[in-house]
């Protein structure tokens, strides 16, 4: 046997499949043997084109290849490969909640009590108001309670119950009826598996496409000025004056109205509809605070400088227009004059700018008083609404800057500045910019040019109609070719953007900076500069390409930049913009003309006169030339073929501007997507195409290109290309990996040699690989996969598969394909043996593969027949190679015969031209490149493994399309060399990740999952077996590091994530082979197939083994169910209690578990119940391990929402909180009787579980579906096998699932949200692993990636759209909805659960009665159907419960009867609380079911009393603990029992009738009894009164008055008040010891009450009623579980606790002396030990601070209070009650009951007068009492805890005056004493008792006088002798006692009693004590002075003396008064006299 740790090996895949293959028969089953036949699917998608006419160059012929080569890329369609069921798997559908509401819709609502309960309770609100009367009807009125009875109506009786079945047929019966309406999909009701663990999910690449920032629309409405004289032109652009960038290219505007554009018809006489646009959309990618939008304006040119042509502007006022009216006459006729004949030049005039944010934060409008207005705007809205919104939005800087989302604007801009002529250039423009910002802008100062702008900006439309690109083609949607356009304007980003080019653009951009002419002779002063874009030299050859600016053609021949007037060094502004040519040559070339304009007419003038020419040529060496250049002028035409050459050279003969010097300067930009314009690439390029077109020699730069140096030259430069810009690597990225990968594929032909550039080009590839993810960090997904490269693969790559096709005559080929390499016309020349010469030595016998082999493997042996042979061409043997199976693919015009039969060029001499360039297999390359790579390429491309992975297996996929192989059995698909190759890989890489996973842990955990999906992807590819094996040696290195590991965990967390990703196939099913049999695999076995009903299809396995191993991961198991054996040992390893398992692996490990189980759940393949059997059968193992773990598993019992509890309840029901109700457990366990049958409590032995709840909870829901799914008789089988144990933990596991399923109800679900309670867990955990360094980094990314704002980074900006499927549900809809949503779903899953473990209940039975194992097995069964009843469950479950539970009573009747009384008990309560339920058919299977319990245990005996007196005590306690008991509804059940009764024929004739009649009366009274409870049921004390009449009611009903103390003790320990449950707890015991001494005479045992009288003196109320009256023999007395020693022993276990809750530890001592001689009697030392040891801890805390209750006498007057009517009740408190607060409570409780202003408090504790009472109203009178002791009581009571327990008389002090008041003077001040007793002694079973006496003593103000002073001398001693000595509180006293005489101070006291010898010679003896009291007093204040000394420091000295001084002072005064005897006391008294003085002076005693 193989242990877990070692994987087996695993079956033959493909060998088994074939030898297997299923029969002919289609069946459901025929899925599950082999992969579909189209499982891979090829498709090709249209690329998106976003315009209406691609965007390609006019040019057709003649291609630049660089243009060529990318019109290729961005035309070409999609190739996407993709695994046709791969949508079923995670890995791109994910189980997340949307997709769970999806497959939850259209539920049953499933009724459960609890919600009707929940419902109804909002109704009887009203019932609180009754009367508090406990008396209404006396008890016993039996006749009006079966009057009610009788009259009231049944529910339905159910059919079949009063029939006789066979028990076949009603199990029969059972199970159909329990598998109707079932919901299949178990998984689809539980919450989905947590996400963070779903290592195998991917989201599918974005498909490629042109980057777009945020797009704002401007739209130009009209522009005015105070004057119309002239045409006025406008331009905008956008600037972001941080970067100092121009970040758009202009967009020029006309708003002119049409007389003005009438001026200039003569020089426009074409305009282009496309000219006239008048809004524009920008993009910014980078929004910042920084951008303005910048408008200038300018005018036809004209005489005179900028200002004296803005003069007019800003003069004259359209208002006055009548005083200039000749002058604007002038104006006008100048305009028209300068128009006709300067039309065509423009001058500079006026600009403006607009700070962008200003608009975006919707500042209003353009305040330039304050640009920064936006200032104020920022601090509102609390920190984190900001930080909310900077998620929202990509801001980076500035929160305010998001331009996609803002409240659109229109501005209308009325100031205008003059442009000025020197100030023109850019880097003016940005000082303004920045000047703009300041509040104290010099702009400010200028005088402006006043006009009217208005313009609108909003966020753009995502698709705008009428829309134009850049390069002016239409942007779909274009309804209308005639409607004015918007125009797209081409962004400049700010920064760089890193993505690749999709579609072909080719823009130049030319930007004439300065021109300086100062040293040029001649008439040269308004220069205008005309550029044009020549392709050639002649004049004629200038191309029209120069874009139109606005209102004029759609494309000029020339452009001229504006004019300044009077200036000979000009600056410009001017943007220039052009289309590049596609076939651009070495002519083509930019020429500047510079003219000086003559603005005046004058004779003989020309217009413009040549003052100056200069060139820049565009091409030079393959490159496009762009950038700055100062060029020199010449001051003639340039001479012929100047073209090719630069300004720079100096030309013989010609004159230029200032010796040559560069006085011109001018920026080319260009934006294009053919030209990449890095030094770099375009060599890389240019080589490549050299090479491509064979034009050697070739010129580059100083280096001359041959056939010998190129392969060198194009090395190095593929080296190089690691220093080229990243931003212009990923702009090009698609033809960059293009043209690697064709020059690996078609290795190139030079000089005849075959060049293997393979290594060059995977280094180069790997190097730019981690570049682009090192630096595009944000841009990545889960697994760290850049999302660029990521859809480069999916949808871009393809293999190439061009090759240059033959011409028939052998001549230079006509190149149809666009990839051609080695021209054959060289070719043709080179002798065959050429292409292998470098190969260094070939087996001859290459297989001519014309010939057909024999069989497949003679075939492969032939493929695979020179194994030996050097590898270092690896395309050498491979079917690529020259003549090998690759010729398939050619496609020979001559040959007409079949593509097969090519013949071999090696062997046959037929006249065929030479084989084409040989070819290599682009993933043979990859693997073998990546094998024998080293060092940092090795690293590089381990970083990134991933990348290769994937392209390996698109390559793979795709050469098996285009060879046609999908057909092939797998393992003749790929060479053996190759898969060679990739099972080194696989190992390295396994060693890669075992040795560095603590070092790189990023880098691992992303190379694991990348070899995990590398796999996945094979299984669908490759031999499976052979994956199956790589697979497994992971495994193995996995395994042997294990052992030496550090932290191992990290180690299995790997391992578990790679299983995970493996094992989420679409295919994972038929990949474990489901219908396979478990026999050795060597053994070909017969087909399972042919099966025709579900059971036999498993008969053949029993043959095999037994059924055992299906249930264990036997090494059977684990090597045909490769996969899931792989996973479950997994799980079985993390779960064991002994291994390393942390949290987060345990998670790991059952959540993968969970989503596959989800996955099948989910899957419309699987839907049969035949095919989810065999898929069950995978997992079958699952079962066993779960019931290892069951001790592991957290206990649901404990926490599951407090809901109706019952005294006699299961152990497992137990509230947790109430410590009243005895666990069957505890009590046997503490009487040390054995346990009978199946544990009582599987978890009572547990300390804590090691799963959380949530890990526990999904295992136990995939346990579930193991048994729901699975073979019924193939479970049966199974459990016949298993051992009483194993069967009863089996049990232990379905009672937890019952309860960790519970329905919780609406309520529960309102108040948990989902998500807070699941995430809680995770918290914790979460901590736990930071705290323990466990968790995987791999996770943390994950969750960085997942918390991180998607669009925190910049490159972030593409991720919009997959953002969506981590969103929570936090953006809740409708919250009621969903909790409604949510508690139908989770009623479901409850009913569900329930369901499928009463199926397993009833297979255990089914099972059970034919062994032997009956009694042991049965017991269990019952208690977790009775625990399952307990639960809120649905009415569906409860039906199908009720029919298991009869049937089961039915079959075993003696289970109840004969055995164990506990388990009849449970069942009478159940079905008790069940016949009061609100669902009506609940009630009738309830009530159905106790009657034939009632009639069965008559059948068996003759009498039913066990059933009887159970139903009684059930009831009782029912009553006592449920607070939403419904006696309607209890009431109708019992007349339903009744009628049952009446209709029974067979019994009619017995007694039986009557004594269920007798029963059901006898539970009516009963009933009415709770009717009082309940309307009391919110007044604590009243309620417990009412319990303790009804416990007294049962006094002769041992049974009865038990169960009613054990309902006082729980109610009590819910309130907190645990002395009196301990209370309930010792009566309840002595009850109990009375009747056991009635029953046997057990010398240890208490012979009764008497032994419990040092507990209490209540107890002997418990005294049993004489013998005649009750004998304990009678059946049905005292059969409780109670009336037996052990549960003697629970009840004292339980007392003795909660004594201990309530902090009376003495009281302790007495509970256990009376079970000490017990336990020694048994010898039970180990019991005997622990109660020492509680004992000692009792001792122990006794010195503790305890604080016992607080006393209050609560009086009630007024005939509302019912019979509380004057009474008086001394109320026990919790301890430090205040007054207020007690009065508080009753105040506020009887206004809720009677109304507010019939309650009154009475302040003070006089006696009350009735009389004087208004007797509408109910008066409180509360009073603080204290307990009170004689004096030779306190002799006894010496403790705190003496003092505090066993209390009956209190005492409270009233002051009054002989005239009313209550206080006077010393002398008149009179105190009374008030002292009740109480009828029980505190604590007691309740905890108010009446007062049954009380009696008032009153003292007189002398005694008062008394009293006073011996509590000052008292604190005067107690602050002298305190330890530690307290100097604050010795001064605090001392200062009360001696400081300056305090009014009624001891000073004032001596002088009013001790003055005089009072006349009353009754008072002598008073007034000697307080003589002696003062006596006392001063040696006291003497003491505390010299205890004051010893403890000042030098600080309170003076203080000290001051006191000092006082107290002397106090003692002279004091000294005569002290000293004076009464002679008269002096001499012998008689001593009857002496008596009288006792007490006080009068003394008042009512009784």
């Amino acid at each position: 046997v193989l242990p877990l740790t070692e994987v087996v090996e695993p079956v033959d895949f493909e060998e088994y499949v074939s030898s297997h293959a299923p029969g002919v028969e289609p069946g459901p089953l025929k899925q599950l043997m082999e992969f579909p036949s189209d499982d891979l699917e090829l498709l090709h998608l249209d690329k998106e084109c976003n315009t209406l006419e691609p965007p390609l160059p006019e040019e057709e012929d003649s291609l630049d290849p660089r243009v060529r080569d990318a019109l290729a890329v961005y035309t070409d369609d999609w190739l996407v490969i993709q695994r046709k069921y791969q949508r079923y798997s995670t890995t791109y559908t994910p189980h997340n909640s949307e997709r769970q509401r999806e497959r939850q819709r259209g539920l049953v609502k499933q009724t459960f009590e609890l919600d009707e309960v929940a419902a109804s309770c909002v109704v009887q609100d009203d019932a609180k108001r009754r009367s508090v009367s406990i008396d209404e009807t006396p008890r016993g009125s039996w006749a009006s309670s079966i009057f009610d009875l009788k009259n009231s109506s049944p529910d339905a009786l159910l059919p079949t119950v009063l029939e006789q079945t066979a028990a076949e047929d009603m199990d029969h019966r059972n199970t159909e009826a329990r598998q109707q309406g079932r919901h299949n999909d178990l998984l689809g009701l539980f919450p989905p598996p947590d996400e963070d663990e779903a290592v195998e999910r991917c989201s599918l690449p974005e498909v490629p496409k042109e980057h777009c920032g945020q797009r704002i629309m401007v739209k130009c409405l009209s522009l005015k000025f105070e004057i119309e004289i002239e045409p006025i032109f406008g331009t905008l652009a956008l600037y972001d004056i941080k970067e100092k960038k121009k970040i758009s290219e202009n967009f020029y505007f006309d708003l002119n109205s049409d007389q003005m554009k009438g001026l200039l018809k003569p020089h426009t006489p074409h305009v282009a509809i496309s000219t006239l646009a008048r809004s524009a959309i920008f993009s910014i990618t980078y929004p910042s605070p920084d951008i303005f939008l910048v408008i200038k304006l300018e005018k036809v040119l004209q005489q005179g400088d900028i200002s004296e042509c803005c003069e007019p502007y800003m003069v004259m006022k359209e208002s006055d227009s009548s005083k200039h009216k000749e002058k604007l006459e002038k104006l006008r006729l100048q305009a028209e004059q300068s128009c006709t004949r300067l039309g065509r030049f423009r001058m500079p005039f006026a600009w403006t700018a607009i700070h962008l944010l200003n608009i975006v934060s919707s500042v209003g409008g353009l305040d330039r008083s304050d640009p920064d207005s936006d200032s104020e705007r920022k601090g509102h809205g609390t920190w984190n609404e900001r930080k909310k919104k900077g998620f929202e939005r990509m801001s980076i800087g500035d929160d305010m800057c998001n331009f996609a989302t803002f409240r659109p604007a229109t501005l209308t801009v009325t100031n205008f500045f003059k442009q000025e002529g020197d100030r023109l250039s850019d880097e003016d423009l940005y000082k303004y910019l920045a000047d703009m910002r300041r509040p104290s802008s010099v702009l400010r100062r200028l005088r402006p040019v006043t006009a009217q702008l208005k313009i609108d900006i909003s966020p753009a439309p995502d698709l705008p109609h009428y829309c134009l690109s850049p390069e002016l083609l239409h942007v779909k949607p274009y309804p209308d070719p005639r409607v004015r356009p918007t125009k797209e304007v081409l962004e400049f980003p700010a920064r760089q953007v890193y993505t690749p080019h999709t579609t072909y653009r080719n823009l130049l951009y030319v930007y004439p900076q300065s021109l300086n002419f100062s040293s040029r002779q001649g008439s040269v002063r308004n220069i205008a500069v005309k550029v044009q874009f020549m392709a050639g030299e002649d004049p004629s050859q200038a191309l029209a390409v120069i874009f139109g600016k606005s209102s004029c053609a759609e494309f000029m021949k020339e452009a001229y930049s504006p004019v300044i007037y009077h200036n000979k060094s000009p600056e410009f502004y001017e943007e220039m913009k052009m289309k590049i040519p596609a076939n651009l040559t070495d002519n083509h070339h930019l020429l500047f003309t510079f003219y000086h304009i003559s603005c005046q007419t004058k004779q003989n003038t020309p217009l413009e006169t040549p003052v100056g020419y200069t060139w820049i040529p565009l091409m030079q060496h393959g490159r496009l030339r762009t950038g700055s250049f100062s060029l020199p002028v010449s001051v003639e035409k340039p001479p012929a073929s100047y073209s090719v050459l630069t300004p720079d050279v100096s030309l013989p003969g010609m004159k230029w501007v200032d010796n040559h010097k560069g006085v011109f300067s001018v920026e080319v930009k260009a934006a294009s997507s053919v030209h990449t314009q890095d030094p770099h690439l375009d060599k890389f390029f240019t080589l490549v195409y050299v090479l491509e077109e064979y034009s050697f020699p070739f010129r580059l730069k100083d280096v001359i290109i041959t056939e010998a140096n190129m392969e060198g030259e194009l090395k190095a430069s593929m080296a190089a290309l690691r220093g080229a810009v990243l931003d212009t690597c990923v702009r090009f990225l698609h033809q960059l990996l293009n043209k690697l990968i064709q020059l690996i594929v078609y290795p190139p032909v030079i000089a005849g040699q075959i060049v293997n550039l393979g290594r060059a080009a995977f280094e180069a590839m790997a190097l730019l690989v981690n570049q682009i993810h090192k630096n595009l960090e944000g841009n990545q997904d889960q697994h760290g996969r850049n999302n660029l490269l990521a859809s480069y693969i999916h949808y871009c790559f393809r293999l190439p598969t061009a090759e240059p096709t033959l011409p028939p005559n052998g001549e230079s080929p006509g190149l149809t394909m666009p990839m051609q390499y080695a021209t054959l016309s060289r070719a043709t020349a080179r002798p065959s043996s050429l292409h292998l010469s470098r190969s260094k030595s070939i087996s001859n016998s290459n297989p001519d593969l014309a010939s057909t082999p024999v069989s497949p493997d003679e075939e492969v042996q032939r493929i695979m027949g020179s194994k030996g042979i050097d590898r270092s061409h690896s395309w050498v043997n491979s079917a690529y190679a020259p003549g090998g199976s690759r010729s398939v693919l050619r496609r020979n015009p001559n040959s007409s015969c079949e593509l097969k039969q090519v013949p071999n060029p090696f062997t046959s001499s037929s006249p065929l031209p030479p084989p084409p360039p040989s070819c290599t297999l682009l993933h043979e390359e990859l693997a073998l490149q990546w094998v024998v790579s080293t060092s940092t390429v090795r690293e590089a491309a381990l970083q990134q493994a991933w990348f290769f992975f994937q392209l390996m297996t698109k390559s793979m996929t795709h050469h098996l399309f285009l060879t046609s192989k999908l057909d092939v059995p797998r393992r003749q698909r790929f060479p053996d060399r190759f898969v060679d190759d990739i099972a080194a890989l696989v190992c390295a890489i396994s060693a890669d990740i075992v040795s560095r996973y603590h070092k790189d842990v990023e880098l691992v955990e992303r190379l694991n999952s990348s070899l995990a999906f590398f796999l996945n992807d094979l299984l669908s590819l490759m031999d499976r077996g052979f994956v199956f094996n790589l697979i497994r040696s992971y495994y193995k290195q996995i395994a042997n590091k294990l052992h030496t590991a550090q932290n191992p965990s990290s180690l299995n967390a790997l391992r578990m994530d790679f299983t995970r990703i493996v094992c989420s196939h679409e295919h994972y099913v038929i990949l474990n082979l489901p219908c396979s049999i478990l026999s050795p695999p060597a053994s070909p076995s017969p087909s399972t197939s042919s099966t025709t009903s579900q059971s036999s299809a498993f008969s053949s396995m029993v043959q095999d083994q037994g059924v055992a191993t299906m249930f264990e991961l036997s090494v059977p198991f684990r090597q045909q169910h490769f996969l899931s054996g792989l996973l479950l040992s997994e799980l079985s390893l993390i779960l064991d209690p002994d291994g390393e398992g942390v949290f987060f692996l345990h998670k790991k490990a059952i959540s993968a578990v969970h989503s596959l189980l989800c996955s099948h759940d989910a899957d419309p393949r699987y839907r049969d119940p035949q095919v989810r059997a065999h898929m069950a059968q995978l997992y079958l193992p699952l079962i066993p391990i779960v019931m290892e773990t069951l001790h592991q598993l957290y206990d649901f019992s404990d926490s599951s929402p407090s809901r109706v509890r019952h005294a006699s309840t299961h152990a497992d029901d137990a509230d947790p909180d109430s410590g009243s109700t005895i666990s069957q457990s505890v009590a046997m366990a503490i009487a040390g009787s054995p346990l009978q049958h199946a544990k009582a409590n599987p978890f009572a032995g547990r300390q804590s579980s090691s799963l959380s709840a949530e890990c526990s909870r999904t295992l136990l829901v995939c346990f579930l579906w193991v048994l729901k799914n699975a073979d019924a008789a193939l479970l049966e089988r199974w459990v016949s096998d298993l051992s009483v144990l194993q069967i009863n933990r089996l049990l232990d596991l379905l009672h937890l699932c019952v309860s960790c399923f519970e329905y919780k109800g609406k309520k529960t679900l309102e108040r948990i949200n989902s998500l807070t309670f699941k995430k809680s867990q995770d918290m914790k955990a979460r901590l736990e692993e930071a705290i323990l360094g466990t968790i995987g980094a791999r996770q943390e990314m994950v969750r960085r990636h997942r918390e991180r704002s998607p669009y925190g980074s910049q490159e972030n900006v593409r991720w919009k759209k997959n953002v969506t499927h981590w969103r929570t549900n936090a953006d809740r809809v409708d919250k009621y909805a969903e909790v409604e949503q949510e508690s139908v779903v989770d009623g479901n899953l409850a009913t569900e659960a329930s369901l499928i473990v009463l199926d397993t209940l009833e297979i255990i039975v089914k099972t059970v009665v034919a062994s032997e194992l009956k009694e042991s097995v049965l017991g269990g069964v019952l208690r977790v159907l009775l625990h399952s009843m307990a639960g809120n469950q649905s009415a569906l479950f409860l039906q199908h419960c009720f029919n298991t539970q009869r049937a089961l009573v039915f079959k075993f009747p003696e289970m109840l009867f004969e055995e164990d009384t506990e388990l009849c008990a449970d069942l009478c309560l159940r079905l008790l609380r069940h016949c009061s339920s609100s669902v009506g058919s609940v009630r009738s299977h309830a009530s159905a079911s106790l009657y034939l319990l009632m009639r069965q245990n008559f059948e068996i005996g003759n009498n039913f009393a066990r059933v009887k007196m159970q139903v009684t005590m059930s009831l009782s306690s029912l009553v006592g603990t449920s607070q939403n008991f419904n006696e309607e509804h209890l009431r109708r059940s019992l007349k339903t029992i009744l009628t049952y009764a009446e209709e029974d024929l067979e019994l009619r004739d017995t007694p039986f009738p009557e004594q269920v009649q007798d029963l059901v009366f006898n539970l009516h009274m009963i009933l009415t009894d709770t009717v009082k409870m309940k309307e009391h049921q919110h007044d604590p004390e009243m309620l417990i009164d009412l319990m303790y009449r009804i416990a007294k009611g049962y006094q002769n009903s041992p049974d009865l008055r038990l169960t009613w103390l054990q309902n006082m003790a729980g109610k009590h320990s819910e309130r907190g008040n645990h002395a009196e449950a301990a209370h309930c707890l010792v009566h309840s015991a002595a009850l109990v010891a009375e009747y056991l001494n009635m029953l046997e005479d057990c010398r240890y045992l208490p012979i009764g009450c008497v032994t419990f009288q040092n507990i209490s003196s209540n107890v002997l109320e418990e005294s049993a009623v004489s013998d005649d009256v009750l004998s304990p023999e009678e059946e049905g007395i005292c059969a409780g579980k109670y009336f037996s020693e052990s549960g003697l022993v629970g009840l004292l276990e339980q007392a003795a606790a909660s004594f201990n809750m309530a902090g009376m530890y003495e009281a302790i001592n007495e509970v256990y002396k009376i079970l000490l001689p017990i336990h020694e009697a048994n010898r039970d030392f180990k019991k005997l030990a622990t109660v020492h040891g509680k004992l000692q801890d009792a001792f122990n805390k006794v010195y503790n601070q305890r604080m016992f209750g607080t006393y209050f006498r609560v009086g009630f007057y007024g005939c509302r209070f019912g019979d509380l009517d004057e009474q008086e009740f001394v109320y026990k408190e919790p301890s430090i009650t205040k007054l207020a607060e007690i009065s508080h409570r009753l105040e506020e409780f009887y206004s809720e009951k009677f109304g507010d202003e019939v309650v009154e408090i009475i302040k003070d504790s006089s006696p009350v007068d009735k009389n004087k009472l208004d007797p509408n109203k109910a008066y409180l009178q509360i009073t603080y009492v204290e307990p009170y002791f004689d004096t030779y009581e306190l002799k006894e009571r010496i403790t705190y805890f003496d003092k505090n327990y066993n209390l009956r008389t209190f005492m409270y002090c009233t002051p009054f005056t002989l005239d009313g008041r209550a206080h006077g003077d010393l002398h008149e001040q009179y105190k009374r004493k008030t002292i009740l007793t109480t009828s029980h002694a505190f604590p007691y079973i309740k905890t108010r008792i009446n007062v049954i006496h009380k009696e008032e003593i009153i003292l007189v103000p002398i005694e008062v006088a008394i009293e006073d002073m011996q509590k000052k001398t008292q604190e005067l001693a107690f602050a002298t002798n305190q330890d530690p000595a307290d100097s604050k509180m010795l001064q605090m006293v001392l200062q009360g006692c001696v400081g300056t005489t305090v009014n009624q101070g001891p000073l004032e006291v001596a002088q009013v009693f001790l003055a005089d010898i009072p006349d009353d010679p009754k008072l002598f003896r008073h007034h000697n004590k307080l003589r002696l009291c003062f006596k006392d007093f001063a040696k006291r204040c003497e003491d505390a002075l010299r205890k004051n000394k010893a403890l000042i420091g030098p600080d309170q000295k003076e203080y000290h003396r001051e006191l000092e001084r006082n107290y002397h002072k106090l003692k002279e005064a004091l000294g005569p008064l002290i000293n004076r005897k009464i002679p008269q006391l002096y001499r012998t008294v008689p001593a009857p006299t002496l008596n009288s003085y006792s007490r006080s002076s009068f003394r008042k005693v009512d009784c």
